[in-house]
């Protein structure tokens, strides 16, 4: 018996200098490592110090202007909001195209855009040139005026969605937005709905049946998906109690709502994709069946503001995804140092990503496979959830309630 303990006590010896040894090892591994990266980790927020410095020298100076010659002209101050939320818009919009060429020519084994600039960055400004500088031819048997206004409608819609979109521009500073409406989730979606009525009217205008068919076709998806992505906002809003947005992000600050509500987060970005008519669900724009969808007739400047409507409500359902699952631009504690206008950032690109992986990879799916995905599947999991959701709340006294203790969404007092 005693045998047995001497060498229990060996090896338990052996074992704990081992791990000490081991210990010590790693400790002085990582130590030499936070030695060899520290002066590269003081430098970088020597340059980030730098850059809010001179941001903040920027909106002071921006703040003098705006008050001198601007707040006391109210068209001039309409025209400048409207540039604000216009010009960036379009860069965006730019870069993701430019993006989305590099990624799929990158899954492709291409090369991609590189002659017009370094690197091809300056490809989007010559194609949207070339677009200006072309003809906008009109058919002959067309309704010119709706032909002509439908791209507007589709363009001016999706920029109204941007209106109420809040970003953080660094760590102590309120969101930036538009306008902060109490009911911005709401203004949202009435804004995508109508979306729809740009796209029936370019493709009824156009009087061809192929540009009807893609119309009516993309109708359908639109409204049938814009269902799913009600209902899977209502369990959102049960759990926040707001259809503010900064309200939204501001109540995951403990957690984001990606964890409870995992399921509706990959139903809403599914449901994204069908909305924007992105692949695989691009059926109103199938062009071996219906040679280009609703817009087959357009060309020139019109068919760029069917383009940029396209792609400016790609790029605001990817942010609106992270404002309502991710935390907008909340980012956990261990992150304390970075700026959250870079944690907003990194999420929206990693889902614009998404948009560009998907369509590389995945082939595009029947009309019927389509609707059944929303009807058949969405639509009985929203339902189940919105029901076990609001369960769970009543169950644990979890329902926002206001200063009276009755339930409290928004502006809304039940």
């Amino acid at each position: 018996m005693t045998r047995y303990l001497e060498v229990f006590f060996l090896l338990f010896s052996h074992i704990y200098l081992f791990i000490g040894s081991l210990y010590k090892s790693a400790y002085n591994f990582l130590y030499s490592v936070y030695k060899f990266f520290e002066p590269v980790y003081i430098f970088f927020v020597h340059v980030y110090h730098f850059f809010v410095h001179v941001y903040y020298f920027l909106v002071d100076v921006f703040y003098s202007w705006y008050f001198l010659f601007i707040a006391k002209d109210y068209p001039l101050l309409l025209l400048f909001s409207i540039l604000v939320t216009f010009i960036p818009l379009l860069g965006s919009v730019a870069l993701f195209t430019l993006a989305e060429r590099k990624v799929i020519a990158t899954v492709q084994r291409r090369r991609g855009p590189n002659v017009v600039g370094t690197w091809g960055l300056l490809q989007p400004f010559a194609d949207g040139l070339k677009l200006v500088i072309k003809e906008t031819t009109v058919p002959n048997r067309a309704m010119t005026s709706l032909f002509l206004i439908a791209p507007s409608i589709s363009f001016v819609l999706s920029v109204f969605g941007w209106c109420i979109i809040p970003l953080h521009a660094n760590f102590e500073s309120k969101p930036l937005v538009f306008a902060d409406l109490n009911l911005g989730l709401l203004w949202l979606f009435a804004v995508s709905s109508l979306g729809a009525y740009g796209v029936l009217l370019g493709g009824w205008a156009s009087n061809s049946k192929y540009a009807l068919l893609g119309a009516l076709r993309s109708a359908a998806q639109m409204i049938s998906y814009e269902v799913s992505l009600g209902l899977t906002v209502i369990s959102v809003i049960l759990c926040t109690g707001s259809l503010n947005l900064i309200e939204i992000v501001e109540k995951q600050k403990d957690v984001w709502y990606v964890i409870p509500l995992m399921p509706l987060m990959v139903i809403f970005l599914v449901s994204i994709l069908a909305e924007t008519n992105r692949a695989p669900f691009d059926l109103p724009e199938a062009e071996a069946e219906l040679v280009a969808g609703f817009n087959v007739e357009y060309s020139g400047i019109v068919f760029a503001l069917f383009f940029l409507a396209e792609y400016s409500s790609m790029l605001l359902m990817g942010i609106l995804l992270v404002i309502l699952f991710f935390g907008g631009w909340l980012l956990p504690s261990i992150l304390f140092f970075l700026p959250n206008s870079l944690g907003f950032f990194v999420k929206a690109v990693f889902f614009f990503f998404m948009y560009i992986f998907v369509r590389s990879n995945f082939p595009r799916l029947r009309y019927d496979q389509l609707m059944n995905i929303c009807w058949k599947v969405f639509l009985p999991i929203t339902l189940s959830y919105i029901v076990f959701v609001s369960s769970i709340l009543i169950t644990f006294d979890g329902l926002p309630v206001n200063q009276q203790g009755l339930p409290y969404f928004g502006t809304f007092n039940l």
